[in-house]
Formats: structure tokens, C-alpha cells, sequence
């Protein structure tokens, strides 16, 4: 059981990470601040974050 209970904990991590990062991006973004080093480093958390939710996805763990 602590198993599935660690791969829950890590969907709800990364979830909250990617709503997170999404709200500053858009901030960010907001300011004119594209460019900066803090926007691109979201940018590209933000594609690692859609890939490992789509394979929770893939696999039926995620709606």
C-alpha cells in the first residue's frame, strides 16, 4: 500500500507544481517578462509535466 500511496502523492505533487508554474508563467508573461530565464525554465518544466501526466493518462490512472 505505500507504494500506491506514493504514486498518488507524486500526481498531486506534480499537479500543483504545473498549476503553479502555469500561474507565474502567465504572470510572467503579463509583465513582458518572456525572455527571462525563470519563464523559459517553466516553459520547459511545463513539457515534462504534460509527458508524465499523459502517461498517467496512458495508463487509466489519470482522468
Amino acid at each position: 500500500m505505500e507504494r500506491l500511496e506514493a504514486f498518488e502523492k507524486m500526481l498531486a505533487d506534480i499537479i500543483k507544481q504545473a498549476d503553479y508554474e502555469k500561474e507565474r508563467m502567465e504572470k510572467l508573461k503579463a509583465e513582458g517578462k518572456e525572455k527571462t530565464a525563470t519563464y523559459r525554465q517553466f516553459f520547459g518544466n511545463r513539457f515534462l509535466y504534460k509527458m508524465i501526466l499523459d502517461k498517467y493518462k496512458e495508463y487509466g490512472l489519470l482522468e
